[in-house]
């Protein structure tokens, strides 16, 4: 640590002194031991530094939850972006975990986006909605945070305004890793109604991007954000690439509706090429990016008609493993107020049913789906779905 402290910026001294550690927490006690591993970060040694990486993962953001001492840790790694042992290459994030090679500085910024994307959540609730891991029990099951995890919240929410500016200069980095790392941490900080003010000259930067890089992932990253933000993509809906295309049409904001729906079902109908666009998620995204794809187009339809013949589709393929993230939005969605034995089955809620209870693999049609079925207020069983039609 000692030999460590006289390479820091002046920041960074500053909230390593000026912080009672000792008063904070983070997943496994007491914040006493944080400035150690924060120092341990711009470490010669590669391996020191990817140790006090793994404390960043999981002692201040252990399974996405904020503590008290995740907040001053967020502005230390803010202050140190610019330290010259980022530049870096750092393999291991954390030490266990066989990534993709990466300068230090592109580690820093991807937990930072993960510490903003953990202090919006619950935030705008319209928003956690359409993220695609959502499932309608969420909101029944979501609990006041304790005290300290509230603290830390509130806490992390304040200091957005200075992450942001810390990363916004690496949104023309050189670097492509670092570039998209800084993107990735951008998308959730730039979100936050305090930093409306940021917005236009981030957009314009991004747009000024767009015209010199010719990469899938980088300009399907961008279109991804300027929907996130509310920005205008009309005009990328008329890119040559079928992936920012779709991208630009994720968000349906400034947005033709009927062309994006359109160009996110053409997607959906081809599902394994849809995947294999990004082997690798963009950043703030997880899973197979049709997840993201289907829960867009459905927020995007105003009926269930506009969608039926694509979503029946994906129902009758069956299958078990992507349950909570295909045919149960899908199921919600063709029953968005849940069914009514007051009023007949249409047409394509008529077809849906059919196409559950028809398929072969009943674990995977029907009793995987059980919690869906029971939020759309139907049977839960083949016998009862059959009784329906």
């Amino acid at each position: 640590m000692t030999r460590n402290l006289s390479g820091l910026p002046a920041a960074a001294r500053d909230l390593l002194w000026g912080t009672n550690w000792g008063s904070l927490q983070h997943a496994y006690g007491s914040g006493e031991d944080i400035p150690v591993a924060l120092c341990s970060l711009v470490d010669e040694d590669p391996e020191v530094r990817s140790e006090a990486l793994a404390v960043l993962d999981t002692g201040l953001l252990h399974q996405g939850s904020l503590y008290t001492a995740t907040v001053p840790a967020a502005l230390f790694v803010a202050a140190i972006l610019n330290h010259p042992v980022g530049l870096t290459d750092h393999e291991g994030h954390p030490p266990w975990d066989d990534g993709r090679p990466r300068t230090l500085r592109a580690a820093l910024l991807v937990w930072m986006g993960q510490v903003a994307e953990s202090a919006a959540y619950g935030e705008d609730l319209v928003r956690d909605r359409t993220d695609w891991q959502w499932a309608p029990w969420h909101d029944e099951t979501r609990r006041e945070p304790d005290p300290d995890k509230l603290t830390a919240l509130h806490a992390c929410r304040e200091v957005r305004p200075t992450l942001y500016d810390a990363i916004e200069p690496f949104l023309n980095s050189p670097d492509p890793h670092v570039r998209e790392a800084a993107l990735g941490a951008a998308v959730p900080l730039l979100s936050a109604p305090e930093l409306a003010d940021r917005l236009p000259r981030a957009a314009t930067l991004l747009r000024t991007r767009l015209g010199t890089v010719a990469g899938r992932r980088e300009r399907a990253s961008v279109a991804r954000a300027l929907g996130v933000w509310r920005m205008d993509t009309s005009d990328l809906l008329d890119d040559s690439d079928p992936a920012v295309r779709v991208c630009a049409a994720l968000s349906p904001a400034h947005v033709d509706r009927p062309r994006a729906l359109a160009i996110l079902l053409d997607a959906l109908r081809d599902p394994r090429t849809t995947d294999g666009w990004f082997p690798e998620p963009l950043p703030g995204l997880d899973g197979w990016f049709r997840f993201t794809v289907l829960r867009s187009a459905l927020v995007l339809a105003e009926t269930f008609e506009e969608v039926a013949p694509v979503a029946i589709a994906i129902a009758a393929a069956g299958g078990t493993s992507v349950v909570d993230f295909e045919r149960g939005p899908i199921l919600r969605r063709a029953f968005p107020g849940g069914y009514d034995p007051a009023h007949p089955l249409t047409p394509a809620q008529r077809d849906l049913l059919r196409a559950f209870v028809h398929t072969d693999e009943a674990t995977g049609s029907i009793g995987g789906n059980v919690l869906w079925f029971r939020a759309a207020g139907l049977p839960d069983n083949r016998e009862g779905l059959a009784a329906l039609l």
